[in-house]
């Protein structure tokens, strides 16, 4: 059984875009997440204080980076594909280039 990708895969024209779109939000979570791991270092007191619903501040921080990152996958995905679409509009319009290599019809006729 032959195993070929669902759909031809060529130049992504937004992959730069996606990069610094992943380099930033990376960075936006790490340092939420490095307030986390400041608080336990400096005052791990703190995280045992109550704050909402009976949770202590280690739980309640701890499901707020879990959700955080969920809203920051969807977050990137919407964006990322928003510009992919962007990309396939303008590539509509650029005319297809020529294979690079030659066709069984130019190699039978040599």
């Amino acid at each position: 059984m032959l195993h070929e990708p669902a759909a031809s895969a060529g130049r992504d024209h937004a992959a730069d875009y996606k990069m610094r779109l992943g380099v930033k939000m990376f960075i936006f979570y790490t340092l939420f997440y490095a307030g986390f791991v400041a608080i336990n270092v400096i005052s791990p007191i703190l995280m045992e204080k109550t704050i909402i619903l009976g949770l202590n501040l280690a739980v309640t921080y701890g499901f707020g980076l879990i959700f955080l990152a969920l809203i920051m996958a969807l977050i990137y995905n919407a964006l990322c594909s928003r510009e992919e679409s962007r990309h396939v509009q303008w590539s509509a319009d650029e005319p297809v280039a020529e294979p690079a290599t030659p066709s069984l019809d130019e190699v039978k006729s040599k």
